[in-house]
């Protein structure tokens, strides 16, 4: 429960904050012309509000909904969510967003984007000077990698160290390793000791891989046990820190990788058991543990969850990372320059949104909350909050009605022709954006309970 809570916090801290300069970005533009602004809310108020005043000789009633599905500036004289078509029928006044030139509507629709983007690049500029950048390269890996059978059909093995592809080096191993995996026609690795090629088609599906299981490739871990739980299956058979998981049902282990695999197996096993009978059937095993000069065979019960209850050294125990630390005016182009790449790689994978899996891959708020870490940590809330804001400028850009890029895209047909879409055509479009956009929204965070449920 404390967990939930932390996420939930983080995650309705990071969401308003970027809401409240979204919608300051339309704020700050449409004053700036004249144009009055007359609610500006955190949050959607339908029916009541959970907070709301109005400044004596001020235009605008500001608020905060009850209803966390975003926020809102209402410009007067503008056919928006609100979908306030009464004042729509009085005559034109010069404070309206209607009687504005395109050029200053324009930059208004633009201007919670534009905050959006120019927020996530500070973010990360900031990040980067206040904790530097703090990593474990690949090539430095020396254990190397774990491959699944896709990859070891196109010439990988375990073991090979990852250097780079024909275009640049690998720098450290998250999802940007398997997106130049996926685009390159060919890999550099250190196989035994030496270096060597590998060539790739350049087109493999980046979605397949990051969600094939096992995974296309994982750091190898040495199935050597660190620690040991007390009161688990482990200690009952006198395994040990120092020892090795040689085997698992006769099938040798040469990586904690190839364990856990080996546990998965077993797993398919217990989620199809018919009886209890069948259960513990699923949950007894034979390990092969010790080293190879002195091996110890035992048979044991894993817990329910199919833990045997050791402890293995991780990534940043086996390797040292490295800092890359800036100075204030270093930190700034640095900093753009990683938003930029981050939102390049999201425009790119965009593209698998249209495949089956892609959309199953869709999440709501479930997911996206999920994205915060269990505990609260500034650096990984402000890194997550720049890459929210980059999505949120990103996706209200889209060419969708009810949405900036909406707004954008009719500005721009009126500057290019001459001619203003009707009035009754941007309500009908915006009902239709806004029914899609509660499609969306509802598809998504189907898939959320889905998942949940254990059916994605």
């Amino acid at each position: 429960m404390e967990v939930f809570l932390i996420r939930v916090l983080q995650f309705i801290l990071a969401i308003s904050l970027l809401v409240l300069l979204h919608e300051g970005g339309h704020f700050f533009f449409a004053k700036l012309f004249g144009v009055r602004v007359e609610k500006f809310y955190i949050f959607f108020d339908w029916k009541f509000s959970l907070f709301k005043f109005k400044p004596k000789n001020s235009d605008t009633e500001y608020g905060v909904g009850w209803l966390p599905l975003g926020g809102y500036c209402k410009i007067a004289g503008m056919i928006d969510e609100s979908f306030d078509t009464e004042q729509m029928k009085k005559p034109a006044q010069p404070w309206e967003f209607r009687t504005k030139p395109a050029w200053q509507r324009l930059l208004i629709m633009i201007g919670g984007v534009l905050v959006n983007f120019l927020l996530a690049l500070f973010i990360y500029s900031m990040i980067l000077f206040y904790w530097g950048d703090t990593y474990i390269p690949v090539k430095d890996m020396t254990l190397g990698m774990k491959f699944n059978q896709e990859a070891k059909s196109y010439g990988f093995k375990d073991g090979d160290i990852l250097i780079g592809t024909e275009t640049k080096a690998f720098k450290d191993f998250s999802a940007d390793l398997y997106r130049d995996i996926s685009e390159a026609k060919r890999v550099d690795i250190i196989r035994n000791g030496k270096k060597m090629s590998i060539n790739l088609p350049g087109e493999l599906n980046l979605l397949g891989m990051l969600k094939a299981d096992p995974a296309f490739v994982r750091p190898l871990i040495p199935a050597k046990v660190d620690s040991v739980v007390p009161g688990t299956p482990a200690e009952k058979i006198g395994i040990k820190a120092g020892d090795h998981i040689l085997a698992l049902n006769g099938s040798p282990v040469d990586s904690y990788n190839e364990f856990i695999d080996l546990l998965g197996r077993r797993q398919d096993l217990l989620d199809t058991a018919a009886s209890p009978a069948d259960s513990l059937k699923a949950r007894t095993v034979t390990i092969v543990f010790g080293h190879e000069s002195k091996k110890d065979t035992a048979s044991v019960i894993l817990t329910p969850d199919l833990k045997l209850g050791f402890v293995v050294s991780t990534i940043a125990g086996l390797y040292k990372p490295v800092t890359k630390e800036y100075g204030f005016l270093e930190s700034i182009p640095a900093g753009i320059k990683y938003g930029c790449d981050v939102l390049g790689s999201y425009v790119g994978d965009m593209k698998y949104v249209f495949t089956a899996d892609g959309a199953k891959s869709l999440g709501g708020f479930g997911a996206i909350g999920s994205l915060f870490p269990p505990m609260w940590d500034w650096y990984m809330f402000w890194k997550m909050t720049a890459f929210l804001s980059i999505i949120l400028a990103f996706m209200n850009i889209l060419p969708i009605p009810a949405l900036d890029g909406g707004h954008v895209l009719f500005l721009l047909y009126e500057m290019i022709t001459r001619r203003k879409p009707s009035e009754e055509f941007m309500i009908r479009a915006e009902y239709v954006g806004f029914g899609i956009l509660i499609l969306l929204m509802v598809f998504a965070n189907l898939n959320d309970i889905l998942r949940w449920l254990g059916y994605l």
